[in-house]
């Protein structure tokens, strides 16, 4: 079967899609984020919007991002790099539904995204003895059944996100790497992010590099508001001591736009997590190893504040501004204050938080 044709045809199975929960019947969690506890236990959690668990189910391994079903109560979270299983969850219930395996000379980069009708899901992949990356196909209509793959235009896809006319962006972060040497990247002198751009078929369709200066800058984290512009959080691999922006900003047609922060310092080369305000008005970018979150202006990308936020990870639209999971619990705010909500179980959070209810 061509590749082309996977996407067109999906695959069968509206019986199935109509007998399980929708969302409207959920009315569960707002969230789901993979967490950890003391004595290493790893964890998916379903929040609400109180910021109270719904559910906590456990993985093998320490879990990364999630994506979410357009229209089902169902979500299928990811193993975090080189992590090698994904489940797929009930959302309504917190339990788990089916349990996804990466392929011989496959492991997950911890992110994917459903079709725009939801009949395939979409898992960003290392083929890692090619080296290459690659897009997995796999059939939400037949017990998540892989049923193909797709070239993701680059070395090292990590996020990937459906836009809203149902195209996607890939954010090939340019690191190759390998199971054996666990996350060591294994290209430096010649490593090449890119942001590619595929059609609701899978079709590359654009791609834009960064500039040479900046070649080192990996693309990793993305995510896009309704016009199609994409914002990104940028992890570098160069020297530490080399002052370079964090984040950056693309519209198809243009070049990538880098914009800096007179307190990128403090995330201390990486940036986590990138959203956007429903609104426009604001970005925020999360720095997990330096416990603090940058404010950008939503439309001009200028610096609006940052703020010290004990590890702070996962950020995800709240209303009009964010929730964000730090040590104890979530803000519910932006840049210019917020409510606190303590979240019980003691966890330590991982990079994302997944907003299952905003699809």
């Amino acid at each position: 079967m061509k590749r082309r044709h996977f996407l067109i045809s999906g695959a069968a199975g509206a019986a199935l899609s109509m007998a399980r929960p929708s969302w409207a019947m959920a009315g569960a969690p707002a969230y789901l984020t993979a967490a950890s506890k003391e004595g290493n236990s790893t964890w998916l959690v379903g929040l609400t919007e109180q910021g109270d668990v719904v559910f906590e189910l456990p993985i093998p391994s320490r879990g990364h991002a999630a994506a979410a079903h357009p229209f089902r109560a169902e979500a299928v979270a990811f193993a975090r790099r080189p992590g090698r299983f994904a489940v797929v969850l009930d959302c309504a219930t917190g339990k788990e539904i089916a349990r996804l395996d990466s392929p011989e000379g496959r492991h997950f980069y911890g992110h994917g995204a459903f079709t725009a009708d939801g009949k395939l899901l979409l898992t960003t992949e290392n083929a890692y003895d090619v080296p290459d990356g690659r897009l997995g196909i796999w059939d939400a209509e037949d017990g998540y059944n892989r049923i193909g793959e797709l070239p993701s235009g680059g070395i090292g896809p990590h996020e990937m996100i459906r836009l809203a006319d149902g195209s996607f962006a890939v954010a090939n972060g340019g690191m190759q790497t390998h199971p054996d040497y666990d996350r060591a990247v294994l290209n430096i002198p010649s490593m090449k992010p890119n942001l590619t751009y595929l059609d609701a078929q899978g079709l590359i369709v654009d791609q834009v590099e960064p500039p040479a200066d900046m070649r080192l800058n990996s693309i990793r984290h993305i995510a896009a508001d309704d016009t199609g512009r994409v914002v990104i959080a940028l992890q570098w691999q160069g020297n530490p001591l080399t002052a370079v922006p964090l984040m950056a900003s693309h519209r198809r047609g243009e070049a990538l736009a880098f914009f800096d922060h007179p307190e990128t310092v403090r995330l201390k080369q990486y940036a986590g997590s990138i959203a956007i305000s429903s609104d426009g008005a604001e970005i925020a970018v999360t720095g997990p190893k330096g416990g603090h979150v940058l404010f950008f202006d939503g439309a001009t990308g200028a610096p609006i504040n940052g703020r010290a936020l004990p590890e702070a990870s996962g950020v995800a639209q709240f209303g009009d501004r964010f929730a964000i999971t730090l040590a104890g619990g979530l803000l519910e705010g932006g840049a210019s204050g917020g409510k606190m909500l303590d979240v019980a179980g003691g966890y330590s959070w991982d990079n994302h938080l997944v907003s299952i209810r905003r699809v």
